[in-house]
């Protein structure tokens, strides 16, 4: 995932590019305060609100995996979030605690005293300006939450709480669909849930017969809600 890396090794091109494109470290430059505004940005396919948090929990989740220190992760989202709600001040007392510099004002490019440069994608510090309504999202997909036919099969996932389970289901049947049929096994909100097989995010749109999963192997599930709440039976 391109922005999630930091790094105080200089490779590749010999302008401290990895060779997947994204720079390592460099020369730090002049400090400067975070800007009093938000970035402007358009999504190349219009996003609902709930795959924009979809792709922040992905990014977050993710990002002290990589190089870095966590605890500099941490002031990052705690920076991003409070630029958001416009407390500019608050942000700015994240920063300068754990003492980031930026040089250009904003936190799409930042690093740390050590010299590790820490790259935030724009989605992660402000919505685009083409956002589309939830509803629109479950138009889209209203259709294929009844799917007719396919071959039955059982499906492994694994949950970040650290459950296993298994789930009946049709090779027809959409992510989106089977995310509800867990909703109603383990109430977890299918905006919450994000599937995950051989490292590739699953989208709501594919069929389980497109993911083509041998058998015996394991979805993983990461729940952005620390506590869901099971459904009655």
């Amino acid at each position: 995932m391109g922005g999630c890396f930091s790094s105080s090794n200089d490779a590749g091109n010999g302008r401290g590019e990895s060779s997947d494109g994204t720079v390592g470290s460099m020369p730090i430059g002049r400090n400067q305060p975070l800007k009093k505004e938000s970035p402007k940005w358009k999504s190349d396919v219009p996003l609902t609100s709930g795959q924009l948090r979809s792709k922040r929990d992905e990014f977050w989740e993710t990002a002290p995996c990589y190089e870095g220190r966590k605890e500099i992760w941490d002031a990052l989202l705690g920076a991003a979030t409070a630029l958001e709600t416009n407390d500019f001040d608050l942000a700015q007392a994240i920063v300068d605690g754990a003492s980031i510099t930026c040089p250009s004002g904003s936190l799409t490019d930042c690093y740390d005293e050590l010299g590790n440069r820490y790259i935030l994608p724009v989605y992660c510090l402000s919505p685009p300006i083409n956002m589309v309504d939830d509803n629109s999202e479950s138009d889209a997909t209203g259709a294929e939450c009844d799917p007719e036919g396919g071959v039955e099969a059982i499906l492994k996932l694994r949950l970040s709480l650290g459950k296993e389970i298994k789930l009946s289901v049709r090779s027809t049947d959409t992510v989106l669909h089977v995310k509800r049929r867990l909703q109603q096994t383990e109430g977890i909100d299918p905006h919450h849930q994000r599937w995950f097989y051989s490292g590739k995010l699953l989208t709501d749109k594919i069929k389980i017969e497109e993911i083509k999963i041998p058998k015996g192997f394991i979805i993983q599930v990461i729940v952005s809600q620390a506590n869901p709440t099971p459904v009655d039976a």
